[in-house]
């Protein structure tokens, strides 16, 4: 039975608690927890799909314009907030640790679940996925394996991906992403909890958070203006997810790749990053997306921050406008996905 109750977003937004049992990374007890979006009868469309966002790392989810974007389009809203993250913190849990990304195949799958349980109708069968950073990482590695399932992603009632900002590859010189990478897979194999990076570049958090130079409220202990520390055996789990990525994956269904068009790099609050991603290289995004697999757009945004939906309004307008544009083209036809052999 899925139980709901009073979200700390207040009004129309619900949150269930999953329960994950033991943490395979030894930290004791684990929850993932389901967000949705119940506007008021009759100020939205009925809806005709679901839509699922997964967020990214030092992140939850936050964004009520996003939820209400989705609604307006006929998509019912979903969030996840996955283990260790945000609403799913626990006492004794270091925020956001993972040492397989695997491990979130447990709770993706199970709000899939719940999802095509309460969607009335063919809305079950139309589920739309969003991710954000590593979260459009970790999505399209969980579709891929779903995919490889009997009946596959549609059968599951996936249609389509929207990313904003996958982090595809690490970011940096040749040596990070080379000797810097050996050294993680062995620092990180014994040595997992060991710190590799501290939380002190806060220019993205200060950019967005409206006590700050942004517009965004958030809590501040669920995504800190720094971030979180990452650590040896999480960086060993994501290049190892990297690489997966890179030698070519089936999502089984289109892919909408929503990034910047351009990088600027700045640990401290600049005026640039407000009109940049600060976070990762652009240009490694545009070279890996078509490793995805199926047909793929890919989308610069003009002056849009590291979280396309988190830009100034223009830049924000714009990825809503090509958001708008692929959720009418998966409605329309109902496309088939393309076989990849």
């Amino acid at each position: 039975m899925t139980t709901w109750r009073a979200d700390v977003l207040g009004d129309s937004f619900e949150q269930h608690t999953i329960d994950l049992g033991s943490d395979p990374d030894g930290e004791g007890d684990i929850v993932a927890t389901l967000v949705r979006y119940k506007p008021p009868t009759g100020s939205v469309p009925a809806p005709h799909g679901a839509a699922l966002y997964v967020h990214g790392y030092s992140d939850y989810f936050f964004q009520r314009h996003l939820a209400a974007a989705f609604a307006a389009r006929g998509y019912q809203f979903y969030a996840l907030d996955l283990r260790k993250c945000g609403r799913s913190q626990r006492a004794g849990l270091t925020p956001h640790f993972v040492t397989d990304l695997a491990f979130y195949d447990e709770e993706l799958n199970e709000a899939l679940r719940i999802i095509r349980k309460e969607s009335p109708g063919r809305a079950g069968e139309r589920i739309v996925l969003s991710a954000h950073s590593t979260g459009g990482l970790i999505v399209p590695l969980w579709l891929d394996r779903l995919n490889r399932q009997p009946g596959g992603v549609v059968g599951a009632g996936v249609r389509g991906l929207a990313l904003n900002s996958p982090w595809f590859d690490m970011q940096g010189s040749w040596w990070l992403r080379s000797i810097g990478t050996a050294a993680i897979e062995a620092v990180g194999r014994v040595q997992p909890m060991r710190i590799a990076q501290d939380a002190k570049f806060d220019g993205y958090g200060t950019s967005l958070h409206a006590d700050r130079s942004g517009e965004w409220e958030y809590n501040l202990d669920w995504k800190p203006l720094g971030g979180y520390a990452a650590r040896f055996g999480w960086l060993r789990a994501i290049r190892r997810g990297h690489f997966t990525l890179q030698r070519g994956l089936d999502t089984g269904v289109p892919s909408l790749v929503l990034r910047s068009a351009r990088t600027w790099f700045s640990p401290h609050y600049v005026p640039e990053i407000d009109a940049a991603d600060c976070v990762l290289d652009v240009k490694q995004i545009a070279r890996w997306s078509g490793c995805l697999g199926n047909r793929t757009v890919i989308v610069p945004i003009p002056e849009a921050r590291h979280d396309v939906f988190l830009s100034k309004t223009a830049p924000r307008d714009a990825a809503l406008r090509e958001l708008d544009l692929f959720l009418a083209w998966l409605s329309s036809d109902e496309p088939a996905a393309v076989t990849v052999s």
